[in-house]
């Protein structure tokens, strides 16, 4: 474009050089022209005088003629030189451009290399990953290699396992035998007393503490009165061969009492529910509560701390018990219409029973292989717990079962019904032999818990009007009412040594009963 813009001015300086060479060769032809004239100037004016006018004129339109083309050429320059300008105007604007476009070229190809150095890095870096994700696929194959070595050998433990439960279940039922054997010869030697005495083919008083255990006396008197749990407490139990009582609530919590004394032992903390349902081991070393949260918690008693939390529950957890031969098994009853049976050991769940009727109350028989259960239909229904088939049903209650409380000898069980009748059932028939009502006994909740006496010759159980009835089983008639609460009784429980009795209701306050 420079170049261009040089040659249009070159052209317009070679135009106006020809014009003004033009000119003066004009001007030199003129000037020989005009010789003659010169010459005629010696001639006599007078007759050159006209010849002389007409070449004056005639030069002079010659003149303005040069006039008009010298005009002409000068404003033709004017307009190269506009041009020309114009043109260098242009050229600067088309140079700066040229030099925005290489800075922006410089600057892409610095962040070009820049990416390049990037990648280079993001390569690497997948490499390495890569590299990773191959060595933890090596050790996941590994790992699931073990796994399955370590299934396999489970699987076979736990087949010996079965194996040695079914050796012990033919030694037990090889002992039951012998047991019905037993009582038959005690009944027909007139021993009826010292029959009554044996649990599952064992004497009583072979029991640990056994040796402290007194009949039950029909209580009477108030002794203390507990302000335990704030918004109520739904359950209670005493530890085995103890005046020890163990109390949940509505506020959380699980407290341990000395009924001598009336005081707080020690507090388990940790459940994030109310505490429906309590039940305790053999040993008396861990507490197991069923909680609203839909889970269960083992404490260990000694130490106060979690051992377990129990989760496959979908629905509030309403009752629990543990096996009366093993302190390894529990079984729980959810309003998810389910009953599960756990392994403490495992801590995880080994069978689960599914129903259409939510289940209320439950407990395990004395051999441990089965459970009653209480459901909201009415029924009471007996279950094996190893394979879930339901063995037996009756038709205990028009209405909902919100007790079920096993004798301690394991021969009856009780069941109490929100149509306010406890009935007491023949373990091994399943058929009533007894029904217990009273005017203005009414079963407070579908949790309401009744008890029977260490002895079993007493029923207590809670009402709705802040009382305690307390029923003869042999005489089949009201021996006592305690009145010391002032709102509806929720639950009972007596001692395993005979004494004391214990009642709480849906303030929180728990009366110790003498």
């Amino acid at each position: 474009m420079a170049r261009a813009c040089k040659s249009q001015e070159e052209i317009a300086k070679e135009a106006i050089n020809h014009a003004l060479k033009a000119l003066r060769k004009r001007h030199l032809i003129e000037e020989a022209a005009h010789a003659p004239a010169f010459l005629a100037l010696s001639r006599p004016i007078i007759s050159q005088g006209s010849e002389w006018k007409e070449k004056a004129e005639n030069l002079q339109v010659e003149l303005q003629q040069c006039y008009k083309a010298q005009s002409r050429l000068s404003e033709q320059l004017v307009e190269e030189v506009a041009e020309s300008r114009a043109s260098k105007a242009l050229l600067q604007e088309k140079e700066n451009a040229i030099v925005d476009l290489q800075k922006e070229l410089t600057e892409l190809r610095e962040e070009c290399s820049q990416l390049k150095m990037d990648l280079e890095e993001k390569i690497k870096g997948l490499e390495v990953i890569v590299s990773e994700n191959s060595e933890l696929r090596a050790q996941l194959e590994q790992m699931t290699a073990k796994a399955n070595n370590a299934e396999a050998e489970n699987k076979m433990l736990i087949d010996r396992w079965m194996l040695e439960k079914m050796k012990d279940a033919e030694r037990l039922n090889e002992a039951n035998a012998l047991y019905e054997d037993m009582v038959e010869r005690l009944k027909a030697s007139g021993l009826e007393q010292l029959a009554r005495q044996q649990v599952d083919g064992i004497v009583r008083r072979s029991e640990e503490g056994a040796e402290f255990f007194l009949e039950s006396n029909t209580p009477s008197t108030c002794k203390y009165r507990l302000h335990a749990h704030e918004g109520g407490c739904a359950s209670i139990l005493f530890e085995y061969n103890s005046s020890k009582l163990i109390t949940g609530g509505q506020d959380r919590s699980v407290k341990v009492w000395d009924t001598n004394t009336g005081s707080v032992s020690s507090n388990l903390h940790g459940c994030l529910g109310s505490v429906l349902d309590l039940t305790i081991t053999h040993d008396n070393r861990s507490v197991i509560a069923a909680s609203s949260s839909n889970n269960l918690y083992v404490w260990d008693l000694n130490s106060g701390r979690v051992r377990h939390t129990l989760t496959g529950h979908t629905d509030k957890v309403c009752a629990v018990d543990v096996s009366k031969v093993s302190s390894r098994h529990v079984v729980s009853a959810a309003y998810d219409r389910t009953i599960k049976v756990w392994d403490l050991v495992k801590g995880y769940c080994t069978n689960t029973i599914i129903f259409h009727s939510n289940c209320n109350a439950l407990c395990f028989s004395m051999d441990g292989q089965t459970i009653f259960s209480g459901h909201v239909d009415g029924n009471l229904r007996l279950w094996d717990i190893q394979t879930g088939k339901l063995l037996s049903e009756v038709a205990a209650h028009s209405l909902a079962v919100t007790s079920i409380s096993l004798s301690r000898n394991g021969n009856v069980v009780l069941t109490s019904g929100r149509d306010n009748l406890h009935n007491l059932f023949d373990v091994r028939s399943l058929e009533v032999c007894g029904t217990f009502r009273a005017t203005g006994n009414k079963v407070a909740s579908n949790w309401s818990r009744s008890c029977i006496s260490p002895d079993s010759n007493h029923i207590a159980a809670g009402s709705a009007d802040g009382s305690v009835y307390i029923w003869s089983i042999s005489k089949g008639e009201i021996v006592s009412t305690l009145k010391e609460h002032a709102s509806s009784v929720l639950c009972c429980g007596w001692s395993g040594i005979g004494k004391p009795l214990a009642s709480a209701d849906k303030n929180g306050i728990v009366c110790i009963w003498t």
